[in-house]
């Protein structure tokens, strides 16, 4: 989403920008839910905890510091989508939204790795 809200501010499509930014918060916020109700699960159901072995204390310790840059990023680019609200970028001038945009890339990325290091393997 927060690529189509960059092509949108390029393009000049204020709405469009506006949405993307706002889907991609609300999809970070929705993350960091499953995120917690996931913890949830695995310290009452499943009894995982940092104590509980090299399994629990490494996925407790990944998933939690890619879920404290989720929460950095969402809170970037929840600032962002308020700068974007009173008009703050255009076309040219756009370097805050670039480089939060650069930053959920990377935690996007780094998602993908996580995922398959932790769940597949």
């Amino acid at each position: 989403m927060v690529t189509w809200a960059h092509w949108a501010l390029l393009q000049g499509r204020r709405a469009q920008l506006k949405l993307g930014l706002l889907l991609t918060v609300l999809l970070g916020s929705l993350f960091l839910c499953l995120q917690m109700y996931e913890y949830g699960h695995a310290m009452s159901e499943l009894n995982l905890s940092l104590a509980s072995g090299a399994y629990g204390m490494t996925f407790f310790m990944l998933t939690g510091f890619h879920g404290l840059h989720v929460l950095l990023g969402t809170i970037i680019l929840a600032v962002v989508w308020l700068r974007v609200m009173r008009g703050h970028f255009d076309g040219q001038h756009h370097f805050a939204f670039e480089a939060a945009a650069w930053y959920w890339h990377f935690v996007d990325v780094v998602w993908l790795l996580l995922f398959v290091f932790v769940y597949w393997l």
